[in-house]
């Protein structure tokens, strides 16, 4: 349950009337969450977090994990967990830095680039703070900057963030470095808010599961961003 104190820049009115009309949904949502999470923890993270761990400490100085604060659902804060895959920077920890400013390690490059960095949001997932597929959750100052630009921005709060979203496999994944972007996120991320349902989440989990293989084998090419068709 969400507090009311907790949404200053939402309808509470709009966002009690979402969550019940998707109580079904988000039930199905919580229980697949709580399941997936479960078996990726227990078959692939026991053994994959401890060996990517060890490469990180070998490869660079700093800590394994990168953990920062973001917006959850109703604006809620939280700390996502993610590997470290830039040189150990901890102003980095607390606000945005310039695509000059960042420089990743050649094993965080391969990370990135196989969203292999993200792999400990599963626990964030058994937690409850995020959800297998969602908006991507934003630093506060990145949320504030967007909702700047776009009023309407943070209706997209009015679910939990993913690990996985339809912007994502859309072609909208990794830094912001355009206004254009900004725009086409939000329009894929409000489409999913508006039309979510368990059959959308299972088709995007599929998708992604599909990327991130061809991606850790080397042969993902850069996917073009696809236009967004509204669908009645």
């Amino acid at each position: 349950m969400i507090r009311e104190k907790r949404l200053p820049l939402l309808k509470r009115t709009v966002l009690r009337k979402y969550i019940d009309g998707k109580r079904g949904y988000f039930l199905c949502k919580r229980i697949l969450d709580v399941l997936f999470a479960s078996v990726i923890i227990i078959t692939v993270l026991s053994w994959l977090l401890p060996l990517l761990a060890l490469l990180i400490k070998l490869s660079s100085e700093g800590p394994v994990f990168f953990l920062q604060k973001r917006t959850g659902r109703g604006g809620k804060s939280f700390t996502c967990y993610k590997l470290r895959t830039l040189a150990y920077n901890p102003p980095a920890h607390t606000k945005p830095m310039d695509v000059g400013e960042e420089t990743a390690t050649p094993l965080g490059r391969f990370l990135r680039h196989s969203n292999l960095d993200e792999l400990p949001q599963f626990f964030n997932v058994l937690a409850g703070h995020m959800t297998l597929v969602g908006p991507r959750p934003h630093m506060h100052a990145d949320c504030n900057a967007f909702a700047a630009l776009i009023p309407q921005y943070k209706f997209r709060n009015l679910v939990k963030p993913g690990i996985t979203g339809l912007a994502q496999v859309k072609g909208y994944h990794g830094k912001v470095i355009t206004r254009e972007c900004i725009y086409k996120r939000y329009e894929w991320d409000a489409w999913y808010v508006q039309y979510a349902s368990f059959w959308l989440d299972l088709k995007i989990i599929a998708i992604t599961a599909g990327q991130t293989v061809l991606a850790v084998l080397g042969n993902r090419k850069k996917k073009r961003p696809a236009p967004l068709v509204v669908m009645g």
